[in-house]
């Protein structure tokens, strides 16, 4: 009997074999086929057509019409965006001198300096005028450009031609290493250990490490990993972040795709550098690919209590392929799933709806999957944290100040007056400075539509539609006029959050980045909810255990709004 049933395992895998030899020569006949055809169009469109082409802009379109068909990750990258491509999404170093830059109104200005590298030490300061770059005038030149033009390679000198109140001021400064650390901020809140990781690039988890390493020197009674606004990375990094809180030999994600090869389970490897120590994750709608790996074993493992909103649902694997000519080309080559055996791709590229845009997971392939202990998790929809706590949205006001960079000059302003601020923790605008930033907008064109006149707008289009805009007509205007009386006093009325940016602004000029951070724990919600939890023992073990309301997690029919929707 054994032999009969090796014999016929031995036949199936032979069936199964030739079918995957045959479908796979089948695929290669056919792009072989169709690239033959695209290659005889492309030369015949380039020798015949009426008017001259640039063959290399032609396959450039080409590429990209063929590419869009598939997601928005899957992207051809040209020799001459190779070096930048590695920047985003590999390297964390290269060779500048340490700033950021903003365009208003069409002039390039210094938006922020970095402390210690060569801009900062040969005093080049926010709001200096950026004119020209080793001779080349950056007017009109795209921010790509213009960080083409400060990057080099260490040790090589640029020359800067500014303006600040007026006055020319000349340059020459040689760049240094930047190192874009993937840890923006650690340290300890009260007794709690706090760590920002912001991108998963080349030796995250080292840096993590090397953070948590630190502050446990200190005991702290539990941690806080931040992965707010990190939109993933190297997938390997988030395996070993995990591995620093869970047992070796643990399954942390496993990716598949249509290619066998593609299919790879990940599993820590080391014994575990925190293995009881509390733990908080923080996510949000912008939290994506590596964050969501991370966060969704930590959960799927009953390993850490997450918290924030969803994540932003990206489960899919890419990896980089050599072109010729020194061009690569970045492919989706699997999805990847959590502990539990979730997706949590929220996004269904495959199938557009008819408005010929892609469309979220269908409900119907929506499945409740189940961590170590037994909580209900849910795939399609990114990981859903256990204690969700309420986005805050900015007023139109807010976001319009914002994106016409009207607390820039102000800010500056304000450090060539004040010589020194208290620390970056206790930071407060002044009510005497909130009414002089309000009065320095007077004159500035800061124009935007507020909720209150976007629906009086919808409600006349509609009194239209229905053909009685002349009953109401009278009542618009009138109601129109007090919003404008009223949109006057708007400055005031959101005066709260107004100057939580107004404070970020000012604290970076003294404090730089780690300053704006450490500025913006006195207003964190999500902060505050994690310090709630970490402090209540009870609770904690409540959530992880799945206890009363903890047991389901994200019950599809309960949520109604996802972040993936717009995608």
């Amino acid at each position: 009997m054994p032999m009969k049933r090796n014999k016929f395992a031995l036949l199936f895998a032979l069936i199964a074999f030739a079918s995957f030899t045959w479908s796979f020569k089948e695929d290669l006949f056919l792009v072989s086929k169709n690239m033959d055809i695209f290659a005889s169009l492309y030369r015949e469109i380039n020798i015949n057509y009426v008017d001259e082409t640039n063959a290399g802009d032609l396959m450039k379109t080409g590429i990209d019409a063929m590419l869009d068909t598939l997601d928005p990750y899957t992207t051809y990258i040209p020799e001459s965006e190779v070096e930048d491509y590695k920047l985003k999404y590999v390297s964390t170093q290269f060779g500048g001198i340490g700033v950021s830059t903003v365009f208003i109104e069409g002039k390039l200005f210094v938006n922020e300096v970095s402390a210690d590298y060569p801009a900062f030490k040969l005093g080049v300061q926010p709001g200096d005028q950026l004119v020209k770059i080793n001779g080349i005038e950056v007017k009109g030149k795209e921010r790509a450009e213009v960080s083409r033009l400060l990057r080099g390679p260490r040790g090589s000198a640029v020359d800067l031609l500014l303006v600040r109140a007026g006055t020319v001021i000349q340059k020459q400064l040689v760049r240094d290493e930047i190192k874009q650390l993937n840890v923006s901020y650690s340290g300890m809140i009260g007794d709690l250990a706090y760590i920002r990781l912001d991108k998963f690039l080349e030796n995250s988890a080292q840096e993590v490490q090397d953070a948590a390493v630190e502050l446990n020197k200190q005991h702290p009674k539990g941690m806080i990993l931040d992965l707010r606004y990190n939109g993933g990375g190297i997938l390997q990094e988030a395996v070993k972040i995990v591995n620093l809180f869970v047992n070796k030999d643990l399954v942390v994600v496993t990716q598949k795709g249509r290619n066998p090869e593609k299919t790879i389970n990940y599993k820590t490897s080391n014994l575990p550098l925190l293995p009881d120590l509390p733990l908080v994750v923080l996510i949000n709608g912008s939290s994506a690919s590596a964050s969501e790996i991370v966060a969704g074993a930590l959960q799927d493992l009953d390993r850490g209590v997450i918290i924030g909103q969803r994540s932003y649902g990206k489960g899919l694997v890419q990896q980089t392929f050599n072109l010729p000519y020194n061009s690569l080309v970045k492919v989706t080559v699997a999805k990847y799933f959590t502990p539990s055996g979730r997706c949590i791709q929220a996004v269904d590229y495959a199938h557009k709806n008819k408005e010929g845009k892609n469309v979220k997971i269908a409900d119907s392939l929506i499945a409740k999957y189940k961590t170590k202990t037994g909580r209900s998790v849910y795939n399609g929809s990114g990981v859903y944290p256990d204690v969700e706590v309420g986005t805050i949205k900015l007023s139109p006001i807010t976001i319009s100040l914002i994106s016409k960079s009207m607390f820039f000059d102000f800010a500056n302003a304000y450090k060539k007056s004040h010589a020194t601020i208290s620390a970056a923790s206790d930071f407060r605008v002044s009510e005497e400075d909130y009414t002089a930033f309000a009065n320095s907008l007077d004159g500035k064109d800061y124009a935007y539509t507020s909720t209150a006149e976007r629906l009086l707008s919808e409600l006349r289009t509609e009194a239209e539609k229905e053909q009685k805009l002349g009953l109401v007509k009278t009542d618009l205007e009138d109601l129109k006029a007090k919003m404008l009386v009223a949109k006057k006093t708007e400055i005031f009325t959101h005066k709260a959050e107004i100057k939580r940016m107004l404070e970020t602004q000012i604290v970076s000029r003294y404090y730089f980045e780690k300053g704006k951070i450490v500025q913006a724990f006195q207003y964190d919600k999500e902060l505050e909810a994690a310090k709630s939890v970490l402090g209540n023992s009870t609770k904690m073990l409540a959530i992880l255990k799945g206890e009363g309301t903890y047991k389901t997690i994200g019950d599809p029919a309960k949520v109604i709004a996802t972040p993936a929707d717009s995608n």
